[in-house]
């Protein structure tokens, strides 16, 4: 899945921010198909359950149900047309969710081999709290970090001190 370039740093962070924020135990619906971080999380101690893969812009049910806690979202919502729909559906209380930010110098992510592999957002950190402030959540704490490449030129250059990843702790207004 990650050919060579497993997400060691975007694993760190994001288990940090979810620890200071929702410390384990807690019962959590996972948005998106088990993966590796699923299984990070189950090692923490966290009760995880995940989506099926439906497309969350034509389904939401999965997020309609009080069964848990915590609804966590790792790079799903910039793969959705309408995240709106998702986020003003849940019914957990609280979220933690991250999302690539908008790289000024780098275009949109596109795989080319697999369809649902493919950003159609790709935020501004303003225009993720704009879209939680309008489906009902009170963001409480928030967190950016870089993730540098160890390749040469400009860009590669860039992304070690521009922000890539955004996460963001909200609670139901």
């Amino acid at each position: 899945m990650y050919e060579n370039s497993f997400p060691n740093k975007r694993y760190k962070e994001t288990l940090e921010f979810l620890e200071a924020n929702v410390p384990a135990p807690q019962k959590i619906l996972d948005l998106g198909v088990k993966n590796p971080f699923s299984e990070i999380m189950e090692k923490h101690n966290y009760r995880v359950q995940n989506t099926e893969g439906e497309d969350l812009d034509l389904n939401t049910k999965a997020v309609e149900t009080n069964a848990y806690n915590v609804v966590t979202a790792f790079e799903i919502f910039e793969h959705l047309v309408s995240p709106y729909n998702v986020l003003s559906n849940i019914k957990a209380d609280k979220l933690v969710a991250t999302v690539p930010l908008k790289l000024w110098f780098s275009s949109a992510y596109r795989s080319k081999t697999d369809m649902r592999d493919r950003h159609y957002h790709e935020f501004e950190d303003w225009q993720f709290d704009w879209l939680l402030e309008k489906a009902g959540w009170k963001i409480i704490s928030r967190k950016k970090w870089t993730n540098p490449v160890n390749k040469l030129g400009l860009r590669p250059i860039l992304r070690y001190f521009t922000p890539r990843y955004y996460a963001v702790y909200a609670e139901r207004i």
